[in-house]
């Protein structure tokens, strides 16, 4: 497994935010000549995306998969059995759709390790 300084963030979303965060640097090729993104379209296959989220998990290069929600309600079967903190699924919003806090599967995780008593 590779140190946490070689890990990477992966995007899977459209084609705006992937170019937004290639622009911003995060864009890598492995030793495979792998992307560490996927530009979701219209025509894009729901396997596709499974198949592309599932590599994501399985690179040990990879420690944060950013993913637009709209997408991740695709394939919320595949997030929601996802259990290991690394590496993390994180749900982002689109320019098409906003963020919905209620669908976000890892933000329900989380808000049920606390209780109210917690944040007083």
């Amino acid at each position: 497994m590779a140190g946490a300084r070689g890990r990477l963030i992966a995007v899977i979303g459209d084609e705006d935010t992937c170019t937004g965060f290639l622009l911003g640097g995060v864009g890598e090729l492995n030793k495979s000549r792998q992307p560490n993104f996927m530009v979701v379209e219209k025509d894009t296959s729901i396997n596709e995306i499974e198949d592309c989220f599932k590599k994501f998990l399985n690179r040990s290069d990879i420690a944060i998969i950013l993913i637009n929600q709209n997408v991740a309600e695709l394939i919320r079967h595949l997030i929601e059995s996802h259990q290991l903190p690394i590496p993390a699924v994180l749900e982002i919003p689109s320019k098409d759709s906003p963020y919905d806090p209620s669908r976000d599967s890892i933000l329900r995780r989380a808000k049920g390790m606390f209780s109210a008593e917690d944040f007083r």
